[in-house]
C-alpha cells in the first residue's frame, strides 16, 4: 500500500505564491486529497527541498576522499534540507551516490579543469592551454551535462591572480563542451577573467567576485548567472593574510574582492542577473551550511523571499527539477515558521521529506 504524508501547514509553491493542501503518496506530491487517510501528518511551512548548486560530495581538503566520507558528506547536506545538489567538481567517482534513495539527488560535473599547477593540489585534471579542449570534451563525457573550469587562480609570477588560460582557447573548449551537449562553468575571481568567460559564451559563473559595473548588461543579455557561495568568500582575509608576506599584491587583491563581495552581489540581483545559492562545500566549508548561505544571500540585500528562490523554486528549475508541482517527487522542506519573515526558520527545520521518505 502506498505510504501517504500529510502536509498541514501553509505551502509555498514560489516566492510570492502559497495555497493549501499537499500530500505525499508513494513518493509524488498531489494537490488532491487521497481517499485514504494519511499514515503520518507534517506541521509546518512547506518548501521544495533546498538546491545546493555549488557543492563537492567526495572532495576534502587533500583530494579525493573515501565512500563512507563521500557518503557521510551527502548525508550531511540532506539533514540540512539539501535534496538536490549540482556537484561542481569532484575527483572523486561518485556515480554510485546516485542510485541511492537516501541521499541528495546528485548532478555532477566529472573534475575540475585547470592550468598545470595553478589550482589546488589533487582537485583537478591540469592541463596546459594545447590540452584544454580534449580535457572539457572528456569531463563533459564523464558528468551529468556540466564542465567545471578553473578560470583563474594566483599566477606566482606575476604575484597576482591571472586567467588560467588564453581567450581563444577558452572560447574553443566552451564550444567542445556546447557540442558534447553539456554546460560549463566557471570559477572566477578576478575582473579579467569575467570578460574572457563572457566572450566564451560561459553558460554560469561561480563566485564573480571581480563583477564589475561593466559586466552586468552582459550577464543579463547572455542569461549567465552567478553562484556567489559568500560562505566561502568570507574566507578571503585569512587567505589574504597566509598570502601576504610572499604575495603582496594577491593579498591585496583578494582584501579588496572580499570588501565588496556584497555590494557586488546586490548590484547583479538589482541589475536582473539570476542568483543561485552554493555552499562550496568540500574543502575548507564544511558540508550541511546551506542555510548559511542562504541567509548570506540575504545579508547582501536580496529580499528573504529571493534568497529562498536562489535555494528552491528558480534553482530547481534551472537544473530541470520538480519544484512543488503535481506529480513531482516529493522532496520537500518543512519549517517550523514562515521564512519569508522570520529567515533563521531556515536552520533547525522541522522536517526534510525525500522522495516521500521522512528523513527528519
Amino acid at each position: 500500500m502506498a505510504e501517504i504524508i500529510e502536509f498541514t501547514g501553509t505551502v509555498l509553491t514560489g516566492p510570492g505564491s502559497e495555497q493549501r493542501g499537499l500530500w505525499s503518496v508513494d513518493g509524488r506530491l498531489t494537490f488532491r486529497r487521497p481517499a485514504t487517510a494519511p499514515d503520518r501528518s507534517l506541521a509546518g511551512w512547506v518548501l521544495p527541498g533546498f538546491v545546493d548548486a555549488h557543492c563537492h560530495i567526495g572532495l576534502g581538503v587533500g583530494g579525493a576522499v573515501d565512500a563512507p566520507t563521500a557518503e557521510e558528506q551527502a548525508r550531511t547536506d540532506l539533514d540540512a534540507g539539501t535534496t538536490l545538489v549540482r556537484d561542481a567538481g569532484s575527483p572523486a567517482d561518485t556515480r554510485w551516490l546516485q542510485d541511492r534513495r537516501d541521499v541528495p539527488v546528485l548532478i555532477r560535473a566529472g573534475r575540475h579543469v585547470a592550468r598545470t599547477r595553478r589550482y589546488l593540489r589533487g582537485f583537478a585534471e591540469e592541463v596546459e592551454p594545447e590540452g584544454l579542449v580534449e580535457a572539457v570534451r572528456k569531463q563533459a563525457r564523464e558528468g551529468d551535462g556540466w564542465v567545471k573550469l578553473v578560470g583563474d587562480w594566483i599566477d606566482r609570477d606575476a604575484g597576482d591572480l591571472a586567467p588560467s588560460f588564453p581567450a581563444a582557447v577558452v572560447r574553443d573548449a566552451v564550444q567542445a563542451a556546447h557540442d558534447e551537449g553539456a554546460r560549463v562553468t566557471a570559477h572566477c575571481f578576478a575582473e579579467e577573467t569575467l570578460d574572457d568567460v563572457l566572450d566564451a559564451g560561459i553558460d554560469c559563473v561561480e563566485h564573480a567576485t571581480g563583477l564589475l559595473p561593466r559586466h552586468l548588461p552582459r550577464f543579463v543579455e547572455q542569461k549567465v548567472p552567478i553562484v556567489p557561495t559568500l560562505i566561502n568568500i568570507a574566507t578571503f582575509p585569512d587567505i589574504a593574510a597566509q598570502a601576504a608576506p610572499k604575495f603582496p599584491r594577491y593579498a591585496a587583491h583578494m582584501r579588496s574582492l572580499w570588501g565588496r563581495r556584497e555590494e557586488r552581489v546586490l548590484e547583479a540581483f538589482e541589475a536582473g542577473v539570476r542568483i543561485y545559492a552554493g555552499t562550496d562545500a568540500g574543502s575548507v566549508i564544511r558540508h550541511g551550511r546551506i542555510a548559511d548561505e542562504i541567509l548570506a544571500l540575504h545579508a547582501a540585500g536580496l529580499p528573504m523571499a529571493s534568497a529562498l528562490d536562489a535555494a528552491c523554486w528558480s534553482a530547481r528549475e534551472w537544473l530541470g527539477a520538480d519544484g512543488l508541482e503535481e506529480g513531482a517527487r516529493a522532496d520537500v522542506v518543512v519549517c517550523r515558521e514562515d521564512p519569508r519573515k522570520v529567515p533563521e526558520a531556515v536552520h533547525g527545520l522541522a522536517h526534510v521529506v525525500l522522495g516521500g521518505r521522512v528523513i527528519r
